[in-house]
């Protein structure tokens, strides 16, 4: 059995992170609330989103408890595996995947939609941390292998075309590659390498994708267009001001003006109801996720486990950071997720997948006292 319960119940007790996981639990809820609140904004039955979610989030809690019980080591061991398995879905996505707004993205699978871009982020970073572990790369010979491994996701992300994905898995590549011991010369070349590559870059981009660039920087080129996602959330989050409108009572959700609302756009939804004050609180509660998955990455003695937890924080930093941004017209338009807060199961599933991971590297040094004590 390539996979067995390495930990027991006693050093899962004796070691789990329970702030991390309340505050997981806390953002979950929150994030149901606004999927209730947007499901009145898109025409459909406000229950239809909370159920599916719900139903994501049980099958999440399902497998945290399986990973955590595993641990994060044999998920290292065959992660060559894994990533291997997770390359082969994304050749074969980009030839009969389901075609949505021009993107290949997604499988359907009856009525449900999975998406191998974002399980891809959690098995690219589990290879990674493999890797980095026994190949240190303060070397040019092991840095372009290391390159050549994340290029390879990102090429395939890059065809269907998502660029969000792809640019998550390049701050994943940075922060791993200088924790991992790279050189300050070659991380610094790498971004110079990519700033004279940008001009070039333009050229390959969908005009849609060209487009959202434009309306970054003014939505009012085209706002009916391009430009309506960015002033329509504009509108709302700046509408919410100190306190918010109240649950239910966001008028840009709820006269159907604020598109993707219980997705791309959820933390509109939510800041419109509760105001700068919400705003602040989930921001706060990210934080703390974030610093208590940074935090296991130092407590731990593996190199395996501490590259783990350094990739996904490197990965939730960037997509929380994007989809706030993205609401409040401060960052182009990229369709990410905010993890778990908005609407979707393959997002939820693979958050949870992963943070069962980190809480497995937190508890590791307490299974390591277990073991010395008998």
């Amino acid at each position: 059995m390539p996979f067995e319960f390495n930990y027991s119940w006693g050093e899962i007790r004796g070691g789990l992170d329970r702030t991390m996981l309340v505050t997981v639990l806390v953002l979950f809820a929150l994030g149901l609330a606004s999927i209730y609140s947007a499901g009145i904004g898109v025409r459909t039955s406000t229950v239809v989103y909370v159920v599916k979610q719900l139903t994501w989030g049980a099958v999440s809690a399902v497998v945290y408890v399986f990973v955590l019980r595993a641990g994060y080591q044999d998920f290292v061991r065959y992660s060559y595996w894994m990533y291997g398995g997770t390359v082969a879905l994304l050749v074969v996505l980009s030839m009969s995947g389901t075609i949505s707004k021009g993107a290949v993205r997604w499988f359907q699978l009856g009525a449900l939609n999975f998406q191998p871009a974002e399980m891809g982020k959690v098995v690219l970073i589990l290879a990674m941390s493999r890797f980095c572990s026994r190949n240190t790369p303060n070397s040019l010979k092991n840095l372009f292998m290391a390159l050549a491994v994340f290029g390879v996701s990102v090429v395939l992300i890059l065809l269907q075309p998502d660029l969000g994905s792809s640019l998550v898995y390049v701050a994943v590549m940075f922060a791993m590659l200088a924790v991992a011991g790279a050189p300050g010369r070659y991380l610094g070349g790498m971004v110079l390498a990519g700033l004279a590559a940008a001009p070039f870059l333009w050229g390959t981009l969908r005009s849609y994708q060209k487009l959202r660039l434009v309306v970054f920087l003014d939505p009012y080129v085209d706002p009916q267009g391009a430009g309506y996602n960015v002033i329509q959330s504009r509108i709302a989050v700046g509408s919410g001001g100190l306190w918010g409108k109240g649950f239910l009572h966001g008028t840009q959700g709820r006269l159907h003006f604020l598109p993707e609302p219980h997705t791309d756009f959820i933390f509109s939804v939510f800041a419109e109801e509760f105001g700068f004050v919400g705003g602040v609180i989930v921001v706060a509660l990210f934080a703390c996720l974030l610093w208590r998955v940074v935090r296991a990455a130092f407590q731990t003695k593996d190199v395996r486990g501490k590259l783990f937890c350094i990739g996904v924080a490197a990965w939730l930093w960037f997509q929380v950071m994007e989809s706030i941004a993205m609401s409040m017209g401060l960052a182009p338009i990229t369709g990410l997720p905010l993890p778990l807060f908005s609407y979707g199961g393959s997002s939820l599933l693979m958050t949870a997948l992963a943070l069962a991971l980190v809480q497995s590297v937190a508890i590791s040094p307490v299974k390591d006292r277990f073991s010395t004590l008998t």
